[in-house]
């Protein structure tokens, strides 16, 4: 049976780690070679876009890492993870509100500096910051940058808590930033809630939960679902070019192509029946492959 090679975007649920869903979905799909972009914590719900076969090449070469949140931090409390989940390590009276919160928002708007936090996937010296965290232990870290394109207010669905929604740049934590959001109020503040709404070129309205993935992969019937997301879409701000079957075998062979007639740049390359071949540049007027999405033959 010939492998997948997809994108499919699943609405993660609460209680699952990233892992926890590609483990899941390894025997549904039928291979295991499975990635995804963009961890989400367990407590975190929403856009997980999973890689298939091949496909699992494009994730790091997404042209747009950008992420969409909506948040809801609560005031008066700080804990050891930085959400609702951990152990509460200080509590206060929240002495500010709704307009307070409003006023402070826009310091946190464009590019800035962010300690990754210690219950984090992040390696310091080959070991993940969480398993130090586990441990007790505090592990020195440097500040990252980072840029908050948006950052808007949504309402208030309980006292003390406050929504946000929040467009950033890749490795930002939500989490985090809650926490600065509070020391700025000047009270401890977590997270009690995140959803994922766009990850990259993936929105929430495009995803499917993962029991209506499994039912469709059991029935037999996911690739004709609609679901499964062609390879290219993470490739569409690149200019599309379509090679003559001559040069098409020099880029499956790996071969350049001297003075090739068109701009210098990255493209995503086509064929001339419409299939996509993968990614290539072209520097100097030779045109030579830089990733293959396709079967060789």
């Amino acid at each position: 049976m010939k492998e997948l090679c997809a994108i499919l975007p699943v609405d993660k649920p609460a209680g699952w780690t990233s892992f926890d869903v590609l483990a899941k979905l390894r025997g549904a799909l039928g291979t295991r070679r499975l990635g995804h972009s963009g961890t989400l914590d367990p407590m975190a719900t929403g856009v997980l876009a999973v890689f298939i076969g091949r496909a699992t090449a494009a994730a790091d070469r997404q042209i747009d890492h950008d992420k969409t949140y909506e948040a809801t931090l609560r005031l008066g409390i700080a804990t050891d993870t930085g959400d609702i989940t951990g152990a509460v390590l200080r509590s206060a009276p929240v002495t500010v509100g709704e307009r307070e919160v409003r006023d402070v928002l826009p310091r946190f708007l464009g590019d800035r500096m962010q300690l990754p936090p210690m219950y984090s996937a992040v390696k310091i010296n080959g070991q993940p910051l969480y398993k130090a965290a586990r441990r007790g232990q505090t592990v020195e870290r440097t500040p990252r940058p980072i840029t908050i394109h948006e950052i808007a207010y949504l309402g208030s669905p309980a006292p003390q808590e406050y929504t946000l929604r929040v467009c950033c740049s890749k490795g930002t934590y939500i989490r985090v930033l809650a926490e600065e959001i509070g020391d700025a109020l000047g009270v401890p503040a977590t997270l009690c809630a995140l959803r994922r709404t766009r990850a990259g070129v993936f929105g929430i309205e495009s995803c499917h939960t993962l029991p209506e993935i499994l039912q469709a992969a059991a029935e037999g019937t996911l690739e004709q679902s609609g679901w499964l997301m062609p390879v290219d879409r993470v490739f569409a701000p690149l200019p599309a070019l379509t090679v003559d079957p001559a040069v098409a075998r020099h880029l499956l062979n790996g071969c350049p192509t001297s003075r090739y007639p068109a701009a210098d740049g990255r493209y995503r390359v086509y064929g001339q029946d419409g299939g996509f071949l993968g990614l290539a540049g072209i520097t100097d007027g030779v045109l030579q492959v830089e990733k293959l999405f396709c079967d060789r033959t």
